[in-house]
């Protein structure tokens, strides 16, 4: 699986069209906070896209200002556009996004504790109206997937592990039908073999079943392994982006991201003045 996804073909996915543009946005919460500074991305038909960066650098309000989520937190998009497919969506409800394909998987796993697996997969497809059969052709496929799922599908997700919760919030998801997932830290806590085997789903149902994905991840080893483009977030800016083989390959992002450099692994000691030397915040 490592192999394959080190040798994934990211040039098909670089010269793509591009299926979500986000230009130039900024965020402002409680009409006082800025978050976002003008951020611009896009994501490629058919690519994995990793947005990248430390706690507090504004992926999370990245993604909720693309599905519209904005406005529970106080928050709005306060300049720049966001169009999907070539039509700006700002102005749609989150419901109204999953009807046109688009869906985001919240940071935290979010689960409803009291139902069983199978029934919260199930409700990913609420919103559908292709009939029974084809909503339970579709849970098989998520179980083909995620076969721990399939295993565990008659007990409370409140009382699996982080990583069956992962994997049922990303199952729910695919329920309903999606063009593009947005995944916020997939890898958040759980452990190093459960983060290769949620990422390496991630890469199958983009290769086998089309769907796009931006991913908000702090790992970014793992995400520039498994992603086609990146960019990188400091204080709400985008201040780097490319293929992702050619960030994995930068000096800059190798020693303040991965923790090495020339003369090899880093200590955090070493790094951690690493914001009044970053060439390209200077």
């Amino acid at each position: 699986m490592l192999d394959q996804a080190q040798t994934a073909p990211e040039a098909a996915a670089e010269t793509g069209e591009a299926l979500l543009e986000v230009n130039n946005i900024e965020v402002i919460y409680n009409h006082v906070i800025l978050v976002l500074k003008g951020v611009s991305l896009s994501v490629a038909k058919g690519g994995i896209t990793a947005l990248l960066g430390g706690n507090g650098a504004g992926k999370s309000t990245t993604l909720k200002s693309i599905s519209n989520l904005l406005r529970s937190e106080r928050g709005e998009v306060t300049k720049g556009s966001i169009l999907y497919k070539g039509e700006r969506i700002q102005d749609l409800s989150p419901a109204d996004l999953v009807e046109r394909g688009v869906v985001q998987v919240m940071e935290g796993r979010h689960c409803f504790e009291h139902l069983t697996i199978e029934e919260n997969l199930l409700t990913g497809a609420y919103t559908r109206k292709d009939g029974a059969k084809a909503t339970q052709d579709d849970l098989e496929l998520v179980y083909s997937y995620f076969p721990r799922l399939k295993e565990r599908r008659r007990s409370q997700a409140g009382y699996t592990s982080g990583g069956e919760q992962q994997m049922c919030a990303i199952g729910r998801a695919m329920m309903a039908r999606p063009e593009m997932i947005l995944l916020d830290e997939p890898s958040m806590g759980l452990a190093p073999q459960l983060v290769e085997e949620i990422f390496g789903i991630v890469k199958s149902l983009n290769e086998d079943e089309g769907v796009s994905f931006l991913l908000a991840e702090q790992n970014t080893n793992v995400a520039l392994r498994f992603a086609h483009r990146g960019y990188i977030l400091e204080s709400g800016r985008v201040v780097m982006d490319g293929p992702a083989k050619e960030l994995r390959e930068n000096p800059d992002v190798k020693e303040f991201y991965l923790g090495m450099s020339e003369e090899g692994r880093k200590s955090f000691r070493d790094v951690r003045s690493y914001r009044r030397r970053k060439r390209w915040l200077s």
